[in-house]
């Protein structure tokens, strides 16, 4: 099916995914923006500026996805040129799909994670979780590899082509990026890394509060499949007195 979308902020929601959300009685509504197919060509900063326009003084935050901004700096990398180690080979029979993607569960994305945080971090990890995952502890393996290992995104079915055939890493120096595009557009700016199990704040321009995001994305409403929105304008809304507030954000799934 063809999306006919246009580029640009949308005012209303992805497929399958709420608009407004409520955190402490305020009301936020979380717009999608529509890109192009972003590639290793393009620059995240003039993506974002291109894209977002004029923005009003009721903007609270620019939201990026982590891929986004990792794609502009060349860390996607077809499944076909990833070459796994043994190492590789033999961990990931141990790791649990995290059931919203793939995670480090190829020898591929395991792979990357060996050579982005070290062997040594990644035995270390695996290590604690073979000795937790019997006591009904897990996540333990995720954890202990870090944030960089845990933002490799494998490939999906329903992920855009032809990043449906490659994997992803977290990018270099998010909080750099972050301040970067925040300095261009004269807004905070987060780079998130947002699944169906939750969010985490990867980058964030100063004064921008981690938790904050994390709980109005928690529900990730700019999806992960091909809605090619990798871009969110939140908003501060005045929310009419006596009407029922929106819900606020739960993440969709659990993580194992």
């Amino acid at each position: 099916m063809i999306d006919e979308r246009p580029m640009g902020v949308l005012d209303a929601p992805n497929e399958d995914r709420a608009l407004h959300a409520s955190l402490g009685g305020v009301v936020y509504a979380r717009h999608p923006v529509r890109t192009h197919l972003v590639t290793a060509s393009d620059d995240a900063t003039e993506v974002v500026r291109r894209y977002v326009g004029q923005l009003g003084g009721d903007v609270r935050l620019v939201a990026i996805s982590e891929r986004m901004v990792a794609i502009t700096h060349g860390r996607s990398y077809p499944m076909d040129q990833i070459r796994s180690g043994w190492l590789a080979r033999l961990l990931v029979r141990y790791v649990t799909r995290p059931g919203y993607g793939i995670g480090l569960g190829t020898p591929e994305t395991m792979q990357l994670a060996i050579d982005e945080v070290g062997a040594l971090r990644i035995l270390f990890a695996a290590a604690a979780s073979a000795v937790t995952k019997p006591f009904g502890i897990h996540g333990v393996f995720y954890r202990l590899a870090g944030r960089q290992a845990a933002a490799i995104d494998g490939p999906t079915s329903y992920t855009i082509p032809p990043y449906n055939q490659a994997a992803t890493l977290g990018p270099k120096d998010p909080d750099g990026a972050a301040r970067r595009i925040a300095a261009d557009l004269d807004a905070p700016v987060a780079i998130i890394d947002a699944n169906d199990a939750g969010c985490a704040v990867l980058g964030a321009s100063p004064g921008v509060d981690r938790r904050f995001v994390q709980r109005l994305f928690a529900d990730n409403p700019l999806g992960q499949a091909r809605e090619q929105t990798p871009i969110c304008i939140v908003r501060e809304v005045a929310w009419p007195a006596g009407k029922e507030l929106p819900v606020e954000p739960r993440r969709r799934l659990t993580p194992p």
